[in-house]
């Protein structure tokens, strides 16, 4: 089954039109919002004065939300990935009750578990 880039990829298009709307949505407000604050203080309305103002918004909060959420998740599931010593305690814990069940019930459980380890490089 060959699946459009459409549909392979659907979370990501839904994420990306989630984002750039509320980036669009943040960056109207902030028109207005610049507007009226020029207004209320008898200044010009220059689009210079209000770019500084919006890109330093709009980087702070990512500093402190968005990039704090990326490490989190993509750090964690990068680190899980790998392999981190705490991403293999369980499977390990659950590999060696698995291995003593089968040696256990088994008559032949011993090799069969070395035919497992063999097949998958476990030593």
């Amino acid at each position: 089954m060959n699946k459009s880039v459409w549909t392979k990829y659907g979370y990501v298009w839904v994420t990306l039109v989630l984002f750039l709307g509320s980036l669009i949505g943040h960056w109207v407000f902030a028109w207005f919002a610049f507007v009226n604050e020029q207004v209320a203080h008898g200044e010009a309305i220059e689009v210079s004065g209000y770019l500084v103002e919006v890109l330093r918004d709009t980087f702070e909060n990512w500093q402190s939300e968005f990039l704090q959420l990326i490490w989190q998740v993509a750090g964690l599931a990068y680190l899980l990935y790998l392999g981190s010593p705490q991403s293999k305690e369980g499977d390990d814990r659950l590999e060696d009750k698995i291995d003593h069940i089968l040696r256990t019930i088994d008559g032949n459980g011993e090799d069969t578990v070395r035919k497992i380890d063999e097949k998958y490089g476990r030593t």
